[in-house]
C-alpha cells in the first residue's frame, strides 16, 4: 500500500464536506492529537472522564460530548485513544449502542494483533468500519504533528478517516487490511524496547569504565540522528539471504565486518570489566545472518 505524507488537513472530503471527528481519550499521547485536529479547522468532537483535557480542547473549539454515545450520534469518524484492549473494547460497544453514528472507527490504541479482527467482525453488521492506526512519536510527535500512524483496514475507511490522519501524523501508511497497522507497531516497538536493553548494557560498559552517562546519552542521540540509528539498516524489502552479486551483499557484508570488530573488542572490554553483556553476546553471533549473509 502506498504511504501519504501530509501534516495539511484537506477542507474537503470526496463527500463534498470536511468529516466530522470524534475523539475519545485525551491521555498523554490523545490531548496533543486532539488538540492537533481542533487546530485543523475540522469540526471536532471530544469526550474524555477527566475534565481538564476536556476543558483544554473546549477552549480550542472543540464540541464536548457527555457521553460516547452522544459523540457517536454526532460525528463521521471516531478516533479512539483509551488505554487498553478492554477500554476500546468498551468504547466500540457504546458507539455502536448508540445506533445511528460513525461509519468508520478509528482504533490508535496498541491493543493485541488478534483484537483488530474482532473488533471488525463485532461492528460489521452494524455497518461500521474499525480501522487499527497505531501511532509513534510519542507526546512530543502527537504536539507538533509529526507522529508516524499505521494503517489496517479497508480502503473505504482508510479514505473516511485520512483527512483525520494526516492532521495528527506526517508519515500515514495505509499497511494493509485490519490488523495490519497493529501488526506494523509491534514489529516497530520490538526493536524500540529491545534498543532499550542494549543500551542497558551500553550504559554498564560505560558506566564501568569511569565514563559520563549523560555524555553518552548525548553522542547517541548525536549520532543516531545523523545516521538512522538501529533503522539504517532497513533498507532491503526482504530478508531472504543476499546472494553474492546483489549490491546489497557488499554493503552489509562491510556492516557486519565491522560490527564483528567492534562487537569482539566491547565484549574484551566487558569480560575485562566483569560486565555482563549478553545481547552483545547474541549480537555478535547472529548480526551476519541478520543482516542477510
Amino acid at each position: 500500500m502506498p504511504e501519504q505524507e501530509s501534516g495539511q488537513m484537506p477542507a474537503e472530503r470526496a463527500g463534498g464536506r470536511a468529516p466530522v471527528v470524534g475523539f475519545v481519550g485525551l491521555g498523554n499521547i490523545g490531548r496533543p492529537m486532539a488538540l492537533r485536529l481542533a487546530g485543523s479547522g475540522c469540526e471536532l468532537v471530544v469526550f474524555d472522564v477527566a475534565p481538564e483535557p476536556v476543558a483544554e480542547l473546549a477552549a480550542a473549539g472543540a464540541k464536548v460530548a457527555g457521553g460516547v454515545g452522544e459523540l457517536a450520534r454526532s460525528v463521521d469518524v471516531v478516533c479512539v485513544m483509551v488505554r487498553d484492549d478492554a477500554q476500546v473494547r468498551d468504547v466500540l460497544a457504546q458507539v455502536l449502542a448508540a445506533g445511528a453514528g460513525p461509519r468508520t472507527v478509528v482504533v490508535h490504541s496498541t491493543v493485541a494483533p488478534q483484537t483488530p479482527a474482532e473488533l471488525a467482525a463485532t461492528a460489521a453488521p452494524h455497518g461500521v468500519h474499525v480501522l487499527d492506526a497505531p501511532v509513534s512519536g510519542g507526546p512530543m510527535g502527537a504536539a507538533d504533528g509529526t507522529l508516524a500512524i499505521m494503517v489496517g483496514g479497508a480502503e473505504e475507511a482508510y479514505a473516511a478517516a485520512r483527512p483525520a490522519l494526516e492532521a495528527m501524523g506526517s508519515r500515514v501508511v495505509h499497511a494493509g487490511p485490519v490488523g495490519a497497522g497493529t501488526r506494523f507497531k509491534l514489529a516497530r516497538n520490538l526493536m524500540h524496547f529491545v534498543s532499550f536493553a542494549a543500551a542497558a548494557e551500553a550504559m554498564r560498559l560505560a558506566e564501568a569504565s569511569g565514563l559520563s552517562l549523560k555524555d553518552l546519552g548525548d553522542v547517541v542521540r548525536h549520532t543516531d540522528a545523523v545516521t538512522g540509528g538501529p533503522g539504517a539498516i532497513m533498507l532491503r524489502g526482504t530478508t531472504a539471504p543476499i546472494e553474492p552479486d546483489d549490491f546489497w551483499h557488499g554493503v552489509m557484508s562491510h556492516v557486519a565486518a565491522l560490527g564483528d570488530k567492534d562487537l569482539g573488542f566491547a565484549l574484551d572490554l566487558a569480560d575485562e570489566l566483569g560486565v555482563d553483556v549478553p545481547l552483545a553476546r547474541r549480537a555478535r553471533a547472529d548480526l551476519a545472518k541478520g543482516l542477510g549473509l
